[in-house]
């Protein structure tokens, strides 16, 4: 094992979750804002944009040679963890 080739190699994985955790910010800020136009809790999840998602996240990863596994568990992740924050953080509307 080359430890300078390993180290580089982890260096570029560091500055791509940089980027990552960046993207995440701005994502969340969209979902607040999102959040603010629903008027009702039940509008949180939306099966049908899900699956859209999800399908365009497969026909991407076959396209680009990605595991589809690997891509559809982290935007799974993704989808259902800001569920999660939007039934935690809506305020109902009067």
């Amino acid at each position: 094992m080359n430890k300078k080739k390993l180290a580089l190699a982890r260096k570029k994985i560091d500055n791509i979750d940089n980027k990552i955790f960046n993207l995440i910010k701005n994502r969340t800020k969209i979902v607040k804002h999102m959040m603010n136009i629903k008027s009702l809790k039940k509008q949180i999840i939306d099966h049908k944009r899900i699956n859209e998602i999800l399908k365009k996240i497969k026909n991407k990863s076959i396209t680009n040679g990605i595991d589809v596994k690997i891509t559809r568990r982290i935007w799974t992740s993704i989808i259902w963890s800001y569920v999660d924050y939007q039934k935690r953080n809506f305020k109902r509307k009067r």
